[in-house]
């Protein structure tokens, strides 16, 4: 596994599950096209895993 996970948000939250738009908000991302880096651990990759159909994932 890498040490970074670069996420992107590709698709709005709006039409989606409450706890789907909540998960997208907890990896901070809040408008559309922004990329956060976040450290590449378990916790992160079940929060990706459920919103997997909303963001674009790349290990950096």
């Amino acid at each position: 596994m890498a040490d970074k996970l670069k996420i992107t948000l590709v698709k709005s939250p709006i039409g989606a599950v409450p706890k789907q738009k909540a998960t997208v908000e907890a990896l901070g991302l809040r408008k559309l096209h922004k990329t956060v880096e976040m450290p590449d651990n378990e916790a992160v990759r079940g929060m990706i895993w459920h919103v997997k159909h909303l963001v674009k994932v790349e290990e950096v």
